[in-house]
């Protein structure tokens, strides 16, 4: 790898994974002081009650991840291997970038004090649902594991079957809802909570709170619970397939890697 311009530095410093012969990834200080921004970032969602040092922890932690989000866009050409401009406007695009700037947005709420100018973050404060974004920050981790690359090829080369399968339950959540929300006038009060029935029984999770009680309807849930078994089942026997068929392959390239060594 280059290692002549400061660009090619910054890459290596904040994006370059390093596995070493056994799959471990080799951890430098900038790992660590993401690790330590991400954990520090998620303490006050453990309080109901916000203290004082958390709004600072705020203003650090946000600080850090703009500039790694910065770092990050500034190298996008190096991490795709492209030139040109393209890389820089599709980055803002790309899943970990998405998820780097969820963990960003919610903070922003912090400086809607100190800036007039961004008045309308101030109605982000009384909303709860940033609040639980900041949650997206511990996504941040699976950067940091060794399995995440596994994880990657894994929804890469079988995100087909996946979606096949969404697809199909997609269906039949569709088709049970509208059979049990005709046939349990009295017990739905519109179609959402018979969407919601539906999704339930699919999972067979089955909270209770919602049911049918007419004879047919019993039946309609029953039918849609052994169904939706085999449609849960799916997804789990695609993912096991891949994740084996990714480890033997990752296995494969490291034989591969030993022997060249070797030679």
């Amino acid at each position: 790898m280059n290692k002549n311009s400061l660009r090619d530095k910054i890459f290596e410093l904040v994006d370059y994974v390093d596995f070493t012969g056994d799959g471990k990834r080799d951890f430098d200080w900038y790992d660590v002081l993401m690790l330590i921004t991400i954990i520090v970032s998620m303490i006050p969602l453990l309080f109901k009650q916000q203290y004082s040092i958390f709004y600072w922890f705020d203003i650090v932690t946000v600080t850090i991840f703009i500039i790694d989000y910065i770092l990050r866009w500034i190298t996008a050409d190096l991490r795709q291997k492209r030139t040109g401009v393209f890389p820089f406007l599709i980055h803002p695009f790309t899943p970990n970038a998405i998820i780097d700037l969820i963990a960003i947005l919610p903070s922003f709420s912090i400086f809607s004090d100190a800036w007039r100018v961004l008045r309308m973050f101030r109605i982000l404060k009384t909303i709860r649902i940033v609040r639980t974004l900041k949650i997206f920050r511990i996504a941040k981790v699976m950067r940091y594991s060794s399995s995440y690359e596994i994880i990657v090829g894994v929804l890469k080369n079988s995100w087909r079957p996946l979606i096949a399968v969404f697809n199909l339950a997609l269906g039949y959540i569709i088709v049970s809802a509208l059979i049990i929300f005709n046939v349990e006038p009295d017990a739905f009060n519109n179609f959402f909570d018979a969407v919601y029935w539906a999704t339930i029984s699919l999972t067979t999770v089955g909270y209770g709170d919602i049911y049918p009680v007419t004879t047919i309807g019993r039946l309609v849930a029953m039918v849609s619970s052994i169904f939706g078994i085999a449609i849960v089942a799916l997804p789990a026997g695609i993912i096991t397939a891949g994740y084996m068929e990714e480890v033997r392959r990752k296995h494969g390239r490291k034989s591969t890697k030993k022997e060249s060594e070797n030679n």
